[in-house]
């Protein structure tokens, strides 16, 4: 692939498919893609939904990576690919339905915007790790939420 085509498949990757180009919340946006890139799991079982997390992480934190050497910024907030990636880990303990979707949605973006202890610290990583380990990291806290939500009744 010549370097033209492989720096506009990262754009595209990174920006969600143009959400991160959003005058106004791009990440939020960016969250929204991933809902509909978690539609494309729904019919797997679910050792195969953890290998299209695992996948989808991976290819982030490379795509993150390369992209800031493009926009020439750390975590430019055209990156969305970050957000894509931990909402897919926030919907992992769970079905795909609905309800879960939405709550995936809320919680993500508290956990993302919020940052607690220790994903605060998680953006000082080196490249990719940089943008993506927080948003990873958020991904955990609002899918344990969720998880004990329906472990206990509640949803």
């Amino acid at each position: 692939m010549k370097s033209a085509q492989k720096d506009q498949v990262i754009q595209v990757l990174a920006t969600g498919f143009g959400a991160g180009l959003s005058p106004v919340a791009p990440g939020t946006v960016g969250t929204l893609v991933g809902l509909v890139i978690c539609l494309f799991s729904y019919p797997l079982a679910w050792p195969l939904r953890l290998l299209y997390v695992v996948a989808i992480s991976a290819v982030s934190v490379y795509v993150a990576g390369q992209a800031e050497k493009l926009y020439g910024k750390t975590d430019d907030q055209r990156i969305v690919i970050d957000e894509i990636a931990g909402l897919q880990v926030t919907m992992l303990p769970v079905a795909i339905t609905g309800l879960h979707l939405l709550l995936a949605f809320v919680l993500f973006r508290i956990f993302d915007i919020w940052k607690p202890f220790p994903l605060n610290h998680f953006q000082k990583f080196p490249g990719g790790w940089g943008v993506v380990a927080d948003d990873l990291g958020a991904g955990v806290y609002g899918g344990l939420v969720l998880f004990l939500f329906t472990l206990t009744g509640v949803l």
